[in-house]
Parts: C-alpha cells; structure tokens; sequence
C-alpha cells in the first residue's frame, strides 16, 4: 500500500494539545462527545450521524456535521500505519508517521481529547521551520479546518525533513532561493509597484499557475473581488476563484473586513473559492474569518501572505508570454 500524507491541527476546542501530543507520542483530535465511531461497521452515513447527534443536531442541514464527521473520518479510517502527518505549530510544524489505529479514552472526554492515534515523531521531535516548505505545502498548511489530505505533497514533506535532518545544511540552490525570495519580497513592499501594478502581478502569476482566464475587476464594476480567475481541472471541471489583492506593508496585517468584503465578492460572482494575496502580513482574525466561512458555508478562502507569495513568484515565474 502506497504511503499518504496528512495535514493536522491538534487544538480541539481551541485548546493547544501539541505539547501533550508529543509527550505522549500520539495525534490528537476533537469531537470526544461523539463516542463510537471507532466501530468498524459503520457506513458513513451512521458514522455522520453520530456526528450530527452529539454536535450538530440543531442545524438545519448536514453541512456542519458531514465538515467535522470527514475530518474524523480521515483521522480513524483514512490514516494508515506508515503515513505521515503535518501537526501546525505556530510558526514551525512537527511530522510524525502512523504507529498504530485510533484509540478512545473516555478519561479524556472533558478535556475533548478523547480520539487519539500512537505515532512516531520524526526529526527527534523538534520543530521544522515552515520557511524550509515550499509554497504548495506552505498553501495546504493554512487550510481552513482541522485536517487534510497531503498526499500529492509526500515529496515536499520528506524534503523538508531531509533539510531539517542536515541542520537546514547551506547550498547553493538553497541559498539562492532564499535571496530571492527576500528580495522579491523587499521588492513588493517598497518597489516600483503600486495598487494596480500588484493586481496585474497577481494576474500573471495565477495564469503561470494554470488559469485559463485571469480578469481584473474595474474599480467600476468592484462587488468585492479585485481580480477573477478560472481554473479548467482535468480538462472539464471548472474552479472559479475571487481575489482580493491587497497591496500593503506587514503593520497593520490584513484584518478580518478583507476577508468579509471578500465574502461580498465570491457571493456577488458565485464563485467556487476566494483568495485574498497581500504583500504584507494576515492577522489571525482574518484567518478565524475564513475557517468560519467555510465552516458556515463549505467554501474555501486561500490566504496568501507576502512571502508565500514571493515564494510562488520565484518558483513560477512572471512570465507574461
């Protein structure tokens, strides 16, 4: 069986548990009131609504319940001995590989910590710079919700913990990407660019990353989107994206009115995701903003700051031809 990969956060409830998870050489993850779901007999439809009735039973539809009931679902049944798993922390991230399946222990109910897997930490336990991920794990690292799938980013995972293991080791192509990412971003911060300039620059860089149509919105016809963005997925299925381009320097950060005239904009255009790219900083509210949304409304809000997307310029280009 081939080897997955996985992104967590470990804050059920809001509550930090990395420090206990890696005490206790386990993944944590919440829901803890919803007892049973390690039954291997269950279909996901009863698995859900185990979910729905500890949690969800008030809601009008089964959106909410279906979001947490996939991520306890991914954690349980999805996840394999030998896989690996992202755990966020803060400005650094863990990794961990698989040692066994999910257990419950009903001593942790209060504390929503119940449901945990025994795993392996990687790299001696100690923290990996996100600054060693390139921009696509980078990218699913800030994913609204408490996991996702990595799998298509194995590569990217090992590479990091091979950097880590030669004590982020000095080359030259590592040393040069480096440099251009902090001069591309001095450059976006206090270069020849201005408002307009930043969103023709954002232009370019989504069409090298495969967009088929990239528009800029005229401040005339402005709903809430600065820029919109078609993607064609395996040739037949479309993905449009709304933008909000925010050309600022890191203080103050993007707050969370960005994120809500964004909202304004994906349900003006009816749009399947947003993206809000600054050359500054994001607050954590704006981030809280779109975790909200999505939880509220399924729909994801990708949250770029100045160096991830310094970084997605040196590694794609600005090619306009």
């Amino acid at each position: 069986m081939s080897q997955a990969a996985f992104v967590l956060r470990i804050a059920p409830g809001g509550e930090d548990k990395v420090p206990e998870a890696l005490r206790a050489d386990q993944i944590i993850i919440g829901w803890a009131e919803a007892e049973g779901l390690l039954n291997p007999n269950l279909d996901w439809e009863p698995f859900r609504e185990i979910v729905r009735d500890a949690y969800y039973s008030d809601e009008p539809t089964l959106r909410k319940a279906g979001a947490a009931a996939g991520h306890m679902w991914r954690f349980i049944r999805d996840m394999k001995p030998g896989d690996l798993v992202v755990v966020l922390y803060g400005a650094d991230f863990f990794v961990s590989e698989i040692a066994g399946p999910a257990t419950y222990n009903s001593a942790k109910v209060d504390e929503d910590s119940a449901y945990r897997r025994p795993v392996r930490w990687l790299n001696g336990k100690k923290p990996i710079p996100r600054q060693l991920a390139r921009s696509a794990l980078l990218s699913r690292m800030k994913t609204q919700g408490t996991s996702a799938d990595a799998t298509d980013l194995l590569d990217e995972i090992k590479e990091c913990l091979n950097l880590a293991a030669h004590g982020e080791a000095p080359t030259f192509e590592k040393d040069l990407q480096s440099r251009l990412v902090r001069e591309v971003l001095a450059e976006l911060r206090s270069g020849r660019i201005e408002s307009f300039g930043f969103e023709r620059l954002i232009q370019t860089v989504l069409r090298n990353l495969g967009a088929k149509e990239v528009r800029i919105v005229p401040r005339s016809e402005d709903k809430g989107a600065d820029l919109l963005a078609t993607f064609r997925v395996a040739g037949t299925f479309q993905q449009s994206i709304a933008v909000q381009a925010k050309h600022w320097q890191p203080d103050p950060p993007v707050g969370r009115e960005v994120v809500d005239q964004l909202i304004r904009g994906i349900e003006a255009e009816s749009t399947n995701l947003g993206m809000v790219i600054t050359s500054g900083a994001i607050s954590d509210e704006a981030y809280q903003a779109a975790e909200q949304y999505f939880e509220e409304k399924g729909i994801r809000i990708e949250m770029v700051d100045g160096e991830q997307f310094a970084k997605l310029i040196v590694e794609h280009g600005i090619r306009t031809s």
